[in-house]
């Protein structure tokens, strides 16, 4: 599908220093959990809106970048929901990923009330795709390919 049906976006992986990966219950959906995300303005560069977005959703200004997507990670919509999100102009989101090591203390999150999460909490990164709404599934998937020089290796049985 041409770009045009896809929002720009960013998405952002945060580690703490135990490389657990912060997580945020959606406030829309209380069994679903994601990443911090957000559109890209116009005229505003991706890495400067992962810095942003990571701010608005999580407080945290105390970062530092470890990885980029070396493409666009890209998500549809389900059916139901494409009308509605947007004002029904996109099909999905384009997104470019950041893998960031917060490097501040943990009392710097906040999540603020009337935000986009109820609830955070640190998890280990294999978890992700378990934790996200099925039509991000392997999305999530794709960036533990993405990122895996940066995460720890999957424990051994």
């Amino acid at each position: 599908m041409h770009d045009g049906l896809y929002r720009p976006a960013v998405g952002i992986l945060l580690l703490n220093p135990d490389d657990k990966a912060f997580v945020g219950q959606r406030i829309d959906t209380a069994d679903a959990w994601q990443l911090p995300q957000g559109g890209i303005d116009a005229g505003e560069d991706p890495e400067a809106a992962a810095f942003r977005e990571l701010r608005e959703e999580t407080g945290v200004a105390s970062a530092e970048v470890l990885a980029r997507s070396r493409g666009w990670l890209r998500y549809d919509l389900p059916d139901a929901l494409a009308g509605n999100l947007w004002k029904g102009r996109y099909r999905g989101q384009r997104q470019k990923w950041f893998a960031m090591r917060h490097t501040g203390p943990e009392s710097e999150i906040d999540i603020r009330p009337g935000g986009e999460f109820s609830a955070w909490r640190w998890v280990c990164p294999r978890e992700l795709p378990d934790l996200i709404v099925p039509f991000k599934r392997a999305m999530y998937v794709e960036l533990l390919v993405e990122f895996a020089d940066v995460l720890p290796p999957p424990a051994r049985d």
